[in-house]
């Protein structure tokens, strides 16, 4: 009896002939192997199909390396990961920069292969569920859509593949066209719209809104500047002298008409359903709104975030029955806390932020920082925009208690990311740096640390364990909103555009705006750096907006700070931060201890591998990548 096989290599995955449930991923009957008859005779066993479909979805943006940090977001801490292969420019097809799981080529087509095999085995499926049967057809058009518009997004035109291989076909298939793509994308979008119709919302699964919201992505990308192939050929000399500019732009078109498409497709989303506390008409307070940002990161599981929250995240990756508990899920923000945290909380300080992050969070009534203003230079983390307080752990901000055994260093359990006076004629060396007494190999190279993602539980001092289960945020509403806003910039709306950017401001504590042309679409860039920050839309934006020169190419910037006891103050037995006793000084440093970033045009597109061109020779290599 034919079996099918879950868990293959690529090439496996286009003429594969049999299929097993992974038994680390399901909870579900049964363990080992079936047929696939009976997989699509039964609606549970059909159902856990669609659940291995999910999978490939991995940890969202729950990895140890962060697709921030190929940004001007975040630093990596530790060296030897190949990430410098990207943001140095040196990749090539023998040499891939690091890739997450959830964008990696051979993944993903296995991920579309599996999609594939229950699109063409769900209808003609004999189980009587035709509710069930609906919806999982509306999911698998969902998976296949999202995993081909991850695949583009990181590539450009990719070869469409709508049915599983079998023996003895040819394999090699040439990419599509850029504009094939998206239309693909679109119509298995628009299918599973159709099918999701008035099906239930599960955490975690697929819904018409999601398949909605995921459209008006792929519209924005497309009608943005690096696929217009006039403007992304105005823009930058590589792709002018790339002969296959139709793999990864419009070669022509009316743009105007494509922006019109976005600005439809996110409104949509807007009227369909609501987002957080976007219905305010004046800002909140800074706790509140500091409080209020903290409350979407956490998907509405913390102690201190509003339930309502969840009605925020339109698609996410959570623990349900569909992601059940796998030995590597990181419990969400749990585990991604050990990874980004602080050394002095026995925590790896991974992806750290960099200055230029820290500088781009406007000052409360709005202005920006400014490093040649006195008062802003003296004291840096005061008085700026609360979302940078829910984001950003820097030197003296509060945090949780301390692991036991480092509490007697910090009772008064603040961030420690300086080098302090010991009124001795040396410094202490601040126990959340690289010098720290705790731990000396883990501490931010940047001497700031992430605490978005990170649960502020008190209980929980080295995010070691948690019963809370953090989402990853795959599509939320406020990046419909902040979408919306962006192409009614493009389409001459901007009145539309300052209420929505208002909205958004408001719920964060933030004053309105009443900016216009140049310095509205700035503003609007800005607020969805600062909304969206480690929440992998960076990477996509600066290259679609073809700034990535002014991003990455602007290098890594660190801010050193010190602390010298003011004259006849004496220094404490156990260091605090304590503006009255200390004059405390922030320099900013050009940081290359594990990167000398620059940008080169050949990464707007990543390289297709070595092995990948050799298996099929039809494949056009990206601009700027030798064979």
């Amino acid at each position: 009896m034919k079996k099918i096989i879950l868990r293959i290599g690529l090439f496996i995955a286009l003429i594969g002939v049999t299929l097993s449930c992974d038994k680390d991923f399901l909870n579900t009957k049964p363990l080992d192997k079936i047929s696939s008859a009976a997989t699509w005779s039964d609606g549970a066993l059909s159902e856990a199909f669609i659940f291995n479909v999910y999978s490939f979805l991995g940890y969202g943006g729950f990895e140890e390396q962060a697709l921030a940090a190929y940004t001007d977001e975040a630093m990596f801490t530790h060296a030897g990961r190949n990430i410098n292969t990207f943001t140095e420019g040196s990749e090539s097809p023998s040499n891939l920069g690091w890739q997450s799981d959830t964008y990696r080529w051979d993944r993903m087509y296995l991920a579309i292969r599996e999609a594939n095999v229950a699109l063409e085995n769900l209808p003609k499926s004999t189980f009587t569920d035709a509710t069930l049967k609906d919806r999982l057809m509306g999911e698998a058009y969902f998976l296949r859509a999202y995993y081909y518009h991850q695949l583009v997004r990181y590539y450009g035109g990719v070869p469409l593949i709508s049915k599983s291989y079998g023996l003895n076909e040819d394999y090699t298939i040439a990419r599509n066209t850029y504009d094939e793509c998206v239309k693909f994308i679109i119509s298995d979008l628009d299918n599973a719209s159709k099918l999701l119709e008035g099906k239930p919302a599960t955490p975690g699964r697929a819904t018409k809104i999601a398949a909605m919201a995921l459209k008006a992505r792929v519209l924005l990308n497309a009608a943005s500047d690096l696929h217009d192939g006039p403007t992304a050929k105005a823009k930058s000399p590589l792709l002018a002298s790339f002969s296959n500019i139709e793999l990864v732009a419009y070669p022509s078109g009316e743009r105007a008409t494509r922006w019109a498409a976005a600005k439809a497709a996110a409104k949509a989303v807007l009227d369909a359903t609501t987002g957080y506390k976007l219905n305010l008409t004046a800002p909140v307070s800074v706790e509140e709104g500091k409080n209020n940002y903290n409350a979407i990161a956490m998907g509405g599981q913390s102690a201190v975030a509003d339930p309502a929250a969840a009605v925020e995240l339109i698609f996410q990756r959570t623990h349900t029955a569909l992601f059940t508990q796998e030995d590597n899920w990181p419990l969400g923000g749990i585990h991604y806390g050990i990874n980004n945290g602080p050394n002095g909380y026995h925590n790896w300080a991974g992806n750290t932020p960099i200055q230029q992050l820290v500088d781009d969070y406007e000052m409360m009534d709005g202005s920006k920082f400014d490093w040649s203003n006195p008062a802003h230079k003296a004291a840096p983390y005061e008085n700026r925009d609360p979302r940078f307080y829910a984001s950003i752990l820097y030197d003296g901000a509060p945090w949780k208690p301390r692991p036991s055994d480092v509490a007697p260093l910090d009772p008064s359990n603040q961030i420690q990311t300086g080098y302090y006076d010991d009124g001795k004629g040396g410094k202490i060396n601040g126990i959340d740096t690289r010098e720290s007494s705790v731990e000396n190999w883990n501490g931010s190279r940047t001497h700031y640390y992430t605490r978005k993602f990170i649960d502020p539980n008190p209980a929980l001092a080295d995010n070691q364990s948690s019963a809370q289960v953090i989402p990853w945020p795959f599509i939320r509403y406020t990046e419909m909103a902040l979408s919306y806003a962006e192409a009614c910039i493009e389409t001459g709306d901007e009145a539309e555009a300052r209420n929505w950017i208002n909205k958004i401001r408001f719920r964060s504590g933030m004053p309105a705006i009443n900016d216009n042309g140049a310095a509205l679409k700035a503003r609007l860039r800005n607020e969805r750096r600062i909304e969206l920050s480690y929440e992998e839309h960076r990477y996509h934006d600066a290259r679609r907006w073809m700034i990535p020169q002014t991003t990455v190419g602007r290098g890594i910037k660190s801010i050193n700070v010190e602390a010298k006891l003011k004259p006849g103050k004496t220094a404490p037995s156990i260091y605090k931060y304590d503006k009255d006793r200390y004059t405390y000084t922030y320099t900013v440093e050009d940081n290359t201890s594990n990167e000398t970033r620059q940008w080169n045009d050949k990464m707007y597109y990543r390289a297709l591998s070595r092995d990948e061109v050799k298996r099929n020779p039809k494949l056009v290599q990206n601009p700027g990548f030798t064979q």
